[in-house]
């Protein structure tokens, strides 16, 4: 299982520095899935668009009890984000103006 996490881990690194500019300031927050179910689809986006990022897991699943250090290159300046989860279980999470700089982590 440490696997998976690792290579979710980069997949989600990887998937947000290949849109971001040179001299964008990263974002860093451990997300971490304590909903005894699995997480299928994580979505973050600026707190002022209209519209969800693409998702940051890629297709990758993060199972329940285990945690991944999500890193944002999106060349903003801001901290307040919305994120949108999905569940295995269909179960779908929005959250919306969270200040991601001062949380640090996201636990379900």
């Amino acid at each position: 299982m440490k696997t998976t996490v690792l290579a979710l881990a980069t997949t989600l690194s990887l998937s947000l520095a290949a849109v971001a500019p040179a001299m964008a300031e990263d974002l860093e927050f451990m997300l971490i899935n304590t909903s005894g179910v699995d997480i299928t689809a994580f979505h973050v986006s600026d707190a002022g668009s209209e519209s969800w990022e693409d998702d940051l897991l890629d297709g990758a699943i993060l199972p329940d009890g285990h945690e991944v250090g999500v890193i944002i290159t999106d060349g903003l300046t801001t901290c307040d984000y919305d994120i949108r989860t999905e569940f295995a279980d269909g179960d779908v999470y929005e959250d919306y103006g969270l200040n991601l700089c001062e949380m640090g982590s996201y636990t379900f």
